[in-house]
């Protein structure tokens, strides 16, 4: 009898775990361009849903609410449509400038962002919080499932942090919500409006940081 409870507290104590028991794999790039985007073989938008959850995880979505880039160019929604249950939206446009978008969506967001990238390949705080901004959001020791519209932000995301001193083998490129097919989908767009107020927005007010001298 003793052991019978003892086997059922366990199993309690795994479902309120946050479903920590799925083992992660080592991040892993896709074939293709899908691949030359940054986007996981193993952790992408066929297999989020069975990671969803974990208390040992940040789940960020990069998307603007609505880019200035025109991704309807390239099939995909210039408005945060929908996004993933779970997901947090941090902009990636607000971290680090924008490079190399696909000639067919124009130019995105061109505003202030916490960080410069130099000739190098470098990134450079334009503000003394920008760094703390980053380690609040994007903590070093949690795993890091990052999503955008396509795949691009979430990569260029990853490249900045690892950049910055994060563990590489942490941080999973989800992918595109364009291509997101499963059950936990939160749908924005309703006919021809889009409900915003169901994200879970994090702003960035540039106006209340202190830049770098």
């Amino acid at each position: 009898m003793k052991n019978k409870i003892l086997i059922l507290i366990m199993v309690v104590v795994l479902l309120l775990s946050g479903c920590t028991t799925n083992k992660m794999p080592k991040p892993e790039l896709e074939d293709g361009m899908r691949g030359t985007l940054g986007i996981d073989k193993n952790i992408n938008e066929k297999t989020i849903d069975n990671y969803l959850g974990r208390n040992d995880s940040v789940y960020y979505d990069m998307r603007m609410l609505i880019d200035k880039a025109s991704y309807e160019n390239i099939g995909g929604d210039s408005y945060l449509s929908g996004f993933i249950k779970g997901f947090e939206v941090v902009p990636y446009p607000y971290l680090a400038p924008v490079k190399d978008l696909p000639k067919e969506v124009g130019s995105g967001y061109s505003g202030e962002t916490l960080f410069k990238i130099d000739n190098e390949g470098k990134y450079i705080a334009n503000y003394e919080e920008s760094m703390k901004i980053l380690e609040y959001f994007f903590p070093k020791d949690k795993y890091i499932f990052l999503i955008c519209g396509g795949g691009g932000y979430a990569g260029m995301t990853k490249n900045m942090l690892v950049s910055l001193g994060w563990n590489e083998d942490k941080i999973y490129n989800v992918g595109g919500h364009w291509y997101y097919k499963g059950e936990n989908n939160i749908q924005v767009k309703n006919n021809n409006k889009y409900d915003f107020w169901k994200i879970p927005y994090h702003d960035i007010n540039f106006s209340t940081l202190k830049g770098v001298k």
